[in-house]
């Protein structure tokens, strides 16, 4: 893949969004939340990679969704590896706080196997993301696992995004939004860390 491609998209998912709109109109199915991507030191994974949170706008310093990520590229998909972390009060805020992800230690990473995000460039400067096929990126929820079916679509000015779950053997849906997916406007831009070198994949 053209590596201005790749540093495109990097610097389009790079930012703070926030769906204030979408709660104002409808405050009572839908909460006002904040989505962070924030790139990560190169350093940490020798490669392009991001620490992202999400939180309600009363609680900014304890996120309900955080994530480390890793991106390569296969053919002509953008594949955004997902981590799991111990310790994650540790990290609470860092979308805000970015000196709070020098504890970031690679080594300490888990993969979540089946969880990676699938994004493609459906037109340009528009991204559409779905967790990687063969329902593998199982969550528990209620004492029971589900499979995560995620949604995304993200561009210079939104992320709209989506998150349901289902049952294994049935593929009957057990929880995610009732009311449509959720809907951010970009509000910050947080790209002055990528570069061409940042944003460089080693074969």
């Amino acid at each position: 893949m053209n590596p201005d491609d790749i540093l495109r998209f990097t610097k389009t998912l790079a930012g703070i969004y926030d769906n204030f709109t979408q709660a104002q109109e409808n405050p009572k199915d839908f909460a006002r939340i904040h989505i962070v991507f924030r790139p990560l030191p190169w350093s940490i994974f020798q490669g392009p990679g991001f620490y992202s949170e999400q939180y309600y706008d009363y609680a900014p310093w304890d996120p309900y969704r955080q994530g480390i990520h890793r991106l390569r590229v296969e053919n002509e998909i953008y594949v955004m590896e997902n981590f799991g972390f111990a310790n994650k009060e540790r990290l609470a805020g860092a979308g805000r706080t970015p000196e709070l992800l020098e504890a970031i230690d690679a080594q300490n990473l888990e993969p979540r196997c089946g969880c990676s995000m699938h994004f493609i460039e459906s037109k340009p400067g528009h991204y559409i993301g779905n967790v990687e096929p063969g329902k593998k990126c199982l969550v528990p929820r209620d004492g029971n696992l589900t499979y995560l079916v995620s949604e995304v679509e993200v561009d210079q000015d939104t992320w709209i995004s989506r998150d349901r779950g289902f049952d294994p053997q049935t593929d009957e849906p057990k929880w995610g939004s009732e009311h449509g997916p959720l809907r951010f406007a970009r509000v910050q831009t947080i790209s002055e860390l990528i570069t061409p070198n940042w944003a460089k994949i080693s074969q």
